[in-house]
């Protein structure tokens, strides 16, 4: 059975929302505090979405030195699969797992709706069993969403497929459409979406079951 960590920050609010998602696939899944030095024994780490230490300063740079960023960090380097969502792709910017930044909404406006993404890479932990071209209805919910990179950052994300997912109406100022990217080995992905709250009809769309399916898949480490 696969185990998943979902780090838990003061301020994270959607530890319990990533903790169930993954759960209801089969794995096994436990909550670790902030302050959490080892990862081993963990076949994947979720950094979810809230609040990191009330997102002083910006969102992620203060979480960016809690003790578990450094076991993060190694748990990546070994090849673990790493996934942030929302607060967590901002957290993984800002320890530079993941290239480029998060900043304000265009509009300067908390946004909280269904967007639609296209799937543009399947070479990652979080797009693997989906189809390249997919269109994946999955909600955001964030103030800081848009993300940002220099030219040259941008050039290297495309030529070597590291963005994911794009939004197919851009809904926050985000550069090129993107909604979700990777690092170079696919081991390590950030998004702003919430595919854990896109688990179910009931709750308006199952689509986030695909991303979150090839999340906790087993798999050999690269």
């Amino acid at each position: 059975m696969t185990r998943i960590a979902v780090v838990v920050f003061p301020g994270s609010n959607c530890e319990y929302d990533a903790l169930t998602g993954v759960e209801s696939l089969g794995a096994d899944a436990e909550l670790v505090w902030h302050s959490t030095k080892d990862l081993s024994g963990f076949d994947g780490v979720i950094l979810p979405g809230g609040f990191a230490h009330g997102d002083y300063l910006r969102p992620g740079a203060l979480a960016r030195f809690s003790p578990v960023m450094d076991a993060v960090a190694r748990f990546a380097e070994d090849g673990g699969a790493v996934l942030g969502i929302c607060n967590g792709f901002q957290v993984l910017t800002e320890a530079g797992l993941l290239p480029g930044a998060l900043q304000k909404n265009a509009g300067l406006k908390f946004l909280c709706q269904p967007t639609t993404l296209t799937v543009t890479s399947t070479d990652s932990i979080l797009t693997a069993n989906a189809t390249l071209g997919q269109e994946l209805v999955i909600p955001i919910n964030h103030f800081s969403g848009a993300y940002v990179c220099d030219d040259e950052t941008l050039a290297r994300l495309e030529g070597s497929g590291q963005i994911i997912l794009r939004y197919v109406e851009n809904p926050n100022g985000s550069r090129g459409n993107i909604a979700g990217l990777a690092n170079e080995r696919g081991n390590v992905v950030g998004l702003m979406p919430h595919p854990e709250r896109a688990m179910s009809t009931l709750l308006g769309s199952a689509d986030g079951r695909v991303l979150l399916e090839s999340f906790v898949a087993p798999r050999v480490r690269a």
